[in-house]
């Protein structure tokens, strides 16, 4: 059971300036929202303060300001009634009570002043609703209309009034039951649950900027798969992202069957949270096998085969990428590069190691090594204790190989030890389809170890190659 005395929990300097502004201007106040819930279940890592109002938030957000000698401005939404300000490392926003109505093709309400209740009635989930008072005559007491400390207590996800409606009202909400369950570990209440499939394609209205950010959401909780299951069973996963969806499912012929990828999949992301906190890196692993489901393929004698599907993938991200406004820069090229070389550690792993393939391995993936071979340690899956055991241990090896190739050969950030314009100084030639050549040559030289990475032996092979070429008119050094 929670404690339900809060007032030690709100000592501090902002929440007495906020009460002696309100208590000044007789105004009704609480501190609402995320914070409070977190507040309750203990966890402390909430970086924003909401505080309604029963009046002018704009007019206490100003006045607190002003108390607290708050040098940077206050940001005012007039249009919503809300302003804000940054206090020692949060983000304090103050909004006065409300009421909202919707149309049919927006998520943007018409705004009017309201009740308390106005505007406890239009908030997302019961676990939200949850107000602790900040004026003096009855402060740290608990503003609880919907019964969401029970909720929160039994780790549930409800909506405060009709489900439907709230989701229509604001289908981002959707998204948001299915982050909350996967960052809580909260069950979504079945009439709530039912209101996310009854309501599932008002998810349309919803612009990809807002979508991309809930996904972002889930995948940085520590265990994603959780929303991601509640996004596919409700039927929004396949209207957001069908790439995924196109993965369930396992056909069998001739007796001969392929796992189901979809959760394969969701099994690879929630091992690869357990190592890290990059977020494309996630986004690697959640889209490393979308390429499966347009290259899946049975070969009688083979069976099952999904050859090409790292390729595949790769470039099907650009478009997922765009549709849902996520960056196409780095970070883009970055999952693509991740998803395309994701089955060469395998490879590797499964056979004797050779310099050669390790040094092309290091060069391509260059100093985004490390997190290939995360990525590939995620994606052993097998419920064999032994193969497990050996799979991990195969990758323990390719990694020691890595270094030891890499601190002999120096591949990583590799540089080629002759320059083009060393090339065309050496020939006396002008920038040419030669210097290309040249340089290639060397290149995999260095890679396949015919030569090592240096300068001498660089340029004994470019004049090597620079003659096979016909380049004879040498200058004099």
């Amino acid at each position: 059971m929670f404690k339900r005395n809060f007032k030690k929990n709100i000592e501090s300097e902002i929440f007495h300036t906020i009460s002696n502004c309100c208590d000044e201007t007789n105004t009704e106040c609480y501190a609402i929202g995320g914070f409070v819930r977190d507040l309750i279940i203990g966890k402390t890592s909430a970086k924003d303060i909401d505080i309604l109002v029963v009046g002018s938030g704009i007019d206490i957000a100003k006045k607190t300001a002003k108390k607290l000698k708050i040098k940077s401005k206050v940001t005012v939404f007039k249009n919503f009634g809300t302003a804000m300000f940054k206090y020692d490392g949060y983000d304090v926003e103050f909004v006065g009570t409300r009421q909202e109505s919707y149309n049919e093709s927006s998520r943007n309400p018409v705004i009017k002043p309201g009740t308390l209740d106005d505007d406890l009635n239009r908030r997302d989930f019961t676990i939200n609703t949850l107000g602790i008072s900040l004026n003096k005559n009855n402060w740290g007491n608990l503003l609880d209309k919907f019964n969401g400390i029970n909720d929160l207590e039994n780790k549930i996800i409800k909506t405060p009034l009709e489900p439907r409606q709230t989701f229509s009202d604001d289908p981002l909400r959707m998204l948001r039951a299915a982050r909350f369950s996967s960052q809580l570990n909260f069950q979504i209440d079945i009439n709530s649950f039912n209101g996310l499939i009854s309501e599932r394609e008002r998810i349309k209205i919803i612009s990809p900027e807002r979508i991309s950010e809930e996904i972002n959401k889930i995948i940085m909780t520590s265990k994603p798969s959780v929303g991601f299951k509640i996004l596919e069973s409700t039927g929004l996963l396949k209207i957001i992202m069908p790439e995924l969806t196109n993965l369930k499912g396992i056909e069998e012929i001739e007796g001969q069957k392929h796992k189901d990828n979809f959760y394969h999949t969701l099994e690879v992301l929630d091992n690869i949270c357990l190592k890290t906190e990059n977020l494309w890196l996630r986004w690697a692993a959640l889209l490393h096998d979308i390429g499966k489901a347009p290259t899946k393929l049975f070969i009688k004698k083979n069976g099952w085969t999904f050859h090409g599907h790292e390729l595949k993938g790769s470039k099907m991200v650009y478009k997922l990428f765009k549709r849902l406004h996520l960056p196409l820069n780095n970070k883009l090229k970055y999952v693509q590069k991740i998803i395309y070389l994701s089955s060469r550690p395998i490879v590797l792993s499964n056979n004797n190691i050779t310099d050669s393939a390790v040094r092309r391995l290091i060069y391509d993936c260059n100093e985004d090594i490390d997190d290939l071979l995360t990525l590939c340690e995620a994606d052993i899956t097998t419920k064999n204790p032994l193969r497990f055991k050996k799979y991990l241990n195969n990758f323990k090896l390719v990694r020691e190989k890595i270094k030891i190739v890499e601190e002999r050969d120096s591949i990583r950030n590799f540089q080629p030890p002759v320059s083009g314009e060393e090339i065309m100084n050496y020939f006396n030639i002008k920038p040419s389809k030669e210097i290309g050549i040249i340089k290639e040559h060397i290149k995999n030289s260095i890679l396949d170890g015919k030569i090592e990475n240096n300068k001498k032996s660089a340029k004994l092979l470019m004049i090597e190659k620079g003659k096979a070429l016909g380049l004879n008119n040498i200058t004099i050094e």
